[in-house]
């Protein structure tokens, strides 16, 4: 495990944090569509990532989810570091989007490495702006765009994580994460590749225009 995180984080933690990194951490690798969080869990450790990708959803009091944001390579959850630190409930649900790795850290190290470690309390204040400006992002999406730019805007956000332009997701599948219809998807997907910028078919969506 030492060699996965100096190869990930090597260059943003001190050695010695990553040798405490690796006495304490436990190595995950997780399928698809695994959850890791669930929204009203207290969170006993924090992930850090170390390939692929997670996928993190808000939900609202009738069931509807919405993406916020994805988590990569490098990337550690904001929303599960304030609810490490402040002992709360998620608020969050936490799916990986493809086959991941990740180191799982104990929360109880969280605020000693705080102090302990300057790479660390910097890296704890770059991922909740990196965070942060991801979620605004996802505001200004859900405010200033029309439904066919949001799904655009969301099938190449989904193309660039996967590192492919064939997505494999069903309409429900995609409606559910806009937080709208199947049959809205469905209708504007038509559209896109009436415009030649997709290809439908029968389980998947090709990308023709990144």
């Amino acid at each position: 495990m030492i060699e996965k995180l100096q190869e990930n984080y090597g260059h943003l933690l001190e050695k010695d944090l990553i040798s405490e990194l690796n006495q304490v951490g436990i190595y995950k690798k997780i399928p698809e569509n695994f959850q890791l969080i669930e929204i009203g869990q207290y969170i006993k450790s924090m992930p850090l990532l170390i390939s692929g990708a997670i996928k993190i959803l808000r939900e609202d009091h009738d069931g509807n989810e919405l993406l916020l944001y994805f988590l990569e390579k490098g990337d550690t959850c904001a929303m599960t570091l304030t609810c490490c630190l402040g002992q709360t409930k998620s608020e969050i649900r936490a799916i990986s989007e493809n086959e991941t790795e990740l180191i799982m850290i104990p929360i109880e190290k969280m605020e000693l490495w705080s102090a302990k470690y300057k790479s660390w309390r910097n890296f704890v204040f770059k991922s909740y702006h990196d965070r942060l400006n991801e979620m605004l992002e996802t505001i200004d999406s859900i405010a200033f765009l029309k439904m066919d730019a949001r799904l655009l805007k969301y099938l190449n956000d989904k193309s660039k994580i996967n590192n492919s332009n064939t997505i494999h997701n069903t309409h429900q599948e995609i409606a559910y994460e806009l937080n709208t219809s199947r049959v809205v998807i469905s209708r504007l997907l038509k559209k896109l590749e009436t415009l030649n910028k997709i290809e439908l078919h029968r389980n998947h969506i090709i990308l023709k225009e990144l």
